[in-house]
């Protein structure tokens, strides 16, 4: 998966970043971090959107009961392309922003990121700088200031009204 990974990233490349307002918001995230931090409210709050929908990676074990919300390295098959139906048309949605909310690397987070169909990815600094369109340098347990910083960059290049 990891070879494949890195030649999708290799043709990735040359993507552009959409100059289209935000309004709908794609966040892939960590199980640790979605389960202690209310990410999709403070998204509401601080950027006043209201489309937005969450997928967090959590590692597979057989005691998971299943859910929309969660994905797994289960959930990919051998080549790293999701197959779990409604993770899939999570990836394939076409959001304005898509928020990497993950601050270590992961190989299927980072691939979720990766085969996400959305126009405008943004994510913590460190993790993977070819993923995203924009990186922000914050620690994930700071959610306000990462989504203050991440405002005023969106203002800034026309994707958010102030």
């Amino acid at each position: 998966m990891k070879k494949q990974f890195k030649k999708l990233l290799q043709e990735e490349e040359y993507r552009a970043a959409s100059n289209e307002e935000v309004y709908t918001v794609g966040i892939i995230a960590s199980y640790e971090i979605s389960k202690w931090l209310k990410i999709e409210d403070e998204v509401e709050k601080i950027l006043t959107l209201g489309n937005i929908r969450i997928y967090s990676y959590r590692p597979f074990s057989k005691s998971n009961v299943s859910s929309y919300k969660y994905f797994s390295e289960k959930d990919f098959n051998w080549k790293g392309e999701p197959k779990k139906t409604a993770f899939k048309d999570f990836i394939d949605e076409p959001h304005d922003l898509l928020i990497g909310y993950f601050n270590k690397r992961n190989i299927y987070l980072e691939n979720a990121v990766l085969h996400s169909k959305a126009k405008f990815k943004v994510g913590f600094s460190k993790v993977n700088q070819e993923l995203y369109d924009l990186e922000i340098a914050e620690f994930p347990t700071n959610i306000e200031s990462f989504l203050l910083e991440l405002k005023k960059y969106l203002v800034v290049l026309g994707k958010l009204k102030n």
